[in-house]
């Protein structure tokens, strides 16, 4: 669902399998909008943003965490950690465009 709404957006999407490889990608080409998820393989979606915005030009993407976890602690540790903007699974395409609007991602 994300992957089609950001391309109807104008985003090239690449994806990775786990967040090492996905770290690698942003060392490599740093993007403009970063989804994640917080149960990634290999490192877990706050190591990944933790490790993006320690990056040189890590603090230039726009980051939001599309997850299961809901609770508030949870979604205040993914914006402590990084992320600008946080929104929970199951999502729709209407709540996934507010949310990437209040990022200043769209």
């Amino acid at each position: 669902v994300s992957r089609r709404i950001v391309e109807s957006l104008g985003y090239a999407v690449v994806e990775a399998e786990n967040g090492e490889e996905a770290l690698n990608r942003c060392r490599a080409a740093m993007p403009e909008l970063i989804l994640l998820d917080w149960d990634m393989p290999v490192m877990t979606g706050i190591e990944f943003i933790a490790a993006v915005r320690a990056l040189p030009g890590g603090d230039a993407p726009k980051a939001m965490f599309c997850t299961s976890h809901a609770e508030t602690l949870d979604i205040a540790k993914g914006i402590a950690a990084g992320a600008d903007e946080y929104v929970v699974k199951p999502f729709d395409e209407p709540t996934l465009r507010v949310k990437l609007g209040r990022i200043g991602a769209i």
